[in-house]
């Protein structure tokens, strides 16, 4: 670090608001609420690696990372939903930890002296401060720090801890911001300087085929995890450089490894664009948190279009509509979730299908984290007043030039391409509402009480309305959605509407395994045809499909109906697009075989087939070949 940004850290271009004041409403109050009633509110009673005899609270079971993944992703949902019951549960666990620390600082099980489950159980403890303001987590956290930077030097992080080394500085800074101690700088330099040199990897040494070997790089999920290192780096150091970084490594990862879903590969290593290939959970809802991250720290717009691509469709499709089951390993062209050899980097055999613990626990004790920290992320502060990163259906609570404001938002996105967003104050207020504008959309209409405004994005991404609200206020804002074409290799093609990517149903035959864990352990077969191209004759995407919505049903991400073998009635929109048939597109070691190189030349008749969203269907082709243009 230099000496001229010792004793202070560049400010972030956002800033979060406290955990609670974001709720949620509409399909999104939904979607928490069976998360609740499903693997989150029933884990304890479900797995024994979180029940109580775990060592994080004071029992004889597992210590190291399941407890405190589970708690990062418990503590967000109990305060979204302001649930008696699960906050309940969630101070437990919090007693626990607390509770836990020595003299010298150090916390935890006395078995296990790693150094990164606590980084993610300091993860859940700012955020239990953020929520209650529990006046025992500063000096707690305070203690172990600096029992961190006396022993360190001497301890150094090694593996998982090593390559996971940012979400250590992201507490350390967290705790600056509200103490201002110096030596938790020097700390967080330390930590960086012990850190895997991602930067350098992922810019210059990124691995270009399918790993075939383990390596802390090429783990998909540390991956994820390091792509908030820049940003973090740039409040320690103040280089204006780091967003850069950034752009550079996700634009590196997207041409090597990227999926049409917004992830990139992961089953679990590295595994190039093939979309037969999986991608962990686990990294899904990491690489969210690190855009959720990005996004406050250099507030581009960019960042919450694609945080909404991956949480709209790969963590809404990885977990069953119901939440009681989620995959390990999800695939973007996926027909079968069996327990079959697939020709992946590093899985067992049953890595694809529906349960409690498939392949291994680090996604059931993970998995918790994705909506909730969504949500809190939905809506944050600015200088001038707050800006919308994600247009969720809740209700905002913020206190903006001295004023109490509420803001509701009402709206079906990303199902629908409206947002209607009522303002309620306790006193006229001047202040400023920047409106993320996708980039996806190219004609944005805004209207306050009825009253056109212009809407052109800055280069950030975001439309700022600036003016002395009253209580009252209506605010309009239409994001029109048209079907647009996803290039992906070898000529194949993904298809999206607004943040949503669609996918071909062939609908879903689930079977329970025999084995009495958790809520079950299914597999999925295919009830019809999935081998189809798309044949859009010389049209572009846009005027060769039709778009059908309805009511989101009570599942948001479901097929719509009580049977988990359903057809695609009842899912909150279809499209409607032409394609043909291709005959000789088979499963290659039980998974489509990857798209054929196109255009391809199929002579079956051309007929309309629906799509759905993604996130809907856990069976599914989402990247497809083309049928070569006639003439």
């Amino acid at each position: 670090m230099t000496e001229t940004m010792l004793g202070h850290t560049a400010r972030a271009a956002f800033k979060e608001l406290p955990l609670g004041a974001v709720k949620p409403a509409g399909w999104l109050l939904r979607q928490l609420k069976l998360q609740a009633d499903g693997l989150t509110g029933h884990l304890e009673d479900l797995w024994p690696d979180v029940g109580p005899d775990s060592a994080w609270l004071g029992g004889g079971g597992e210590d190291w990372e399941r407890g405190p993944y589970y708690l990062d992703g418990l503590v967000p949902l109990a305060h979204v939903l302001g649930d008696p019951v699960l906050i309940a549960k969630a101070q437990k666990w919090i007693e626990a930890i607390l509770g836990s620390q020595r003299p010298e600082g150090f916390f935890g099980p006395a078995s296990n002296n790693d150094w990164w489950p606590r980084m993610c159980a300091l993860k859940a403890l700012t955020q239990h401060f953020d929520a209650t303001g529990d006046a025992r987590v500063p000096p707690f956290m305070t203690a172990y720090f600096l029992h961190q930077l006396a022993h360190l030097p001497g301890r150094p992080l090694s593996e998982w801890g090593e390559a996971r080394g940012q979400e250590n500085v992201l507490t350390v800074l967290w705790l600056h911001q509200r103490t201002g101690e110096p030596f938790l700088l020097e700390l967080a330099d330390l930590i960086r300087g012990q850190t895997l040199d991602w930067a350098d990897y992922l810019r210059n040494r990124l691995i270009q085929t399918p790993a075939d070997t383990f390596d802390h790089h090429t783990h998909v999920v540390n991956v994820a995890m390091s792509l908030k290192g820049p940003a973090l780096t740039y409040l320690l150091t103040g280089e204006a450089g780091q967003e850069q970084v950034f752009r550079e490594s996700l634009a590196n990862l997207d041409r090597l490894h990227g999926m049409v879903n917004g992830m990139f590969s992961g089953d679990e290593w590295l595994a190039g664009t093939g979309p037969q290939h999986g991608v962990e959970l686990c990294a899904v809802v990491e690489l969210m948190y690190s855009l959720e991250t990005q996004v406050r720290v250099f507030g581009d717009g960019a960042d919450a279009d694609r945080l909404e691509l991956v949480a709209f469709n790969a963590l809404a499709a990885t977990l069953s509509a119901d939440m009681r089951s989620h995959q390990y390993h999800q695939q973007v062209n996926q027909v079968l979730c069996t327990v079959d050899q697939r020709d992946w980097t590093m899985s067992s055999d049953d890595a694809n299908i529906f349960g409690l613990e498939p392949h291994f626990g680090c996604c059931t004790a993970n998995l918790h984290q994705g909506w909730p920290k969504l949500t809190r992320a939905a809506w944050m502060a600015t200088p001038q007043g707050l800006a919308a990163v994600s247009y969720l259906p809740c209700e905002v609570e913020a206190t903006v030039a001295g004023t109490a404001v509420r803001l509701k938002v009402e709206t079906e996105y990303p199902f629908e391409e409206t947002v209607r967003i009522g303002v309620q104050l306790s006193g006229p207020a001047h202040f400023a509402l920047d409106l993320r504008i996708p980039g996806w959309c190219r004609e944005a209409s805004l209207s306050v009480n009825g009253e056109a405004l212009g809407c052109t994005p800055n280069a950030r991404g975001f439309a700022r309305v600036e003016r002395r609200w009253q209580d009252g206020d209506r605010i309009e804002l239409t994001l029109p959605m048209p079907v647009r074409a996803l290039p992906r290799p070898g000529d194949a093609l993904g298809l999206a509407l607004g943040p949503l990517v669609l996918a071909l149903s062939p609908g879903e035959l689930w079977t329970r395994l025999p084995t009495p864990e958790g809520f079950g352990d299914w597999e999925i077969r295919n009830r019809r045809s999935w081998n189809y191209a798309l044949d859009f004759g010389g049209q572009d995407p846009a005027s060769a499909c039709r778009v059908e919505r309805f009511t989101v049903p009570e599942r948001p991400f479901s097929l719509g109906a009580s049977r988990p073998d359903a057809g695609v009635e009842g899912v909150a929109l279809r499209v409607h697009t032409p394609a043909r048939r291709l005959p000789d597109w088979l499963l290659e070691h039980n998974s489509a075989a990857p798209p054929p190189p196109g255009p391809v030349a199929s002579l079956q008749p051309t007929h309309r087939v629906q799509l759905v969203p993604y996130g809907c269907a856990r069976l599914r082709i989402a990247e497809f070949p083309v049928q070569k243009t006639e003439g």
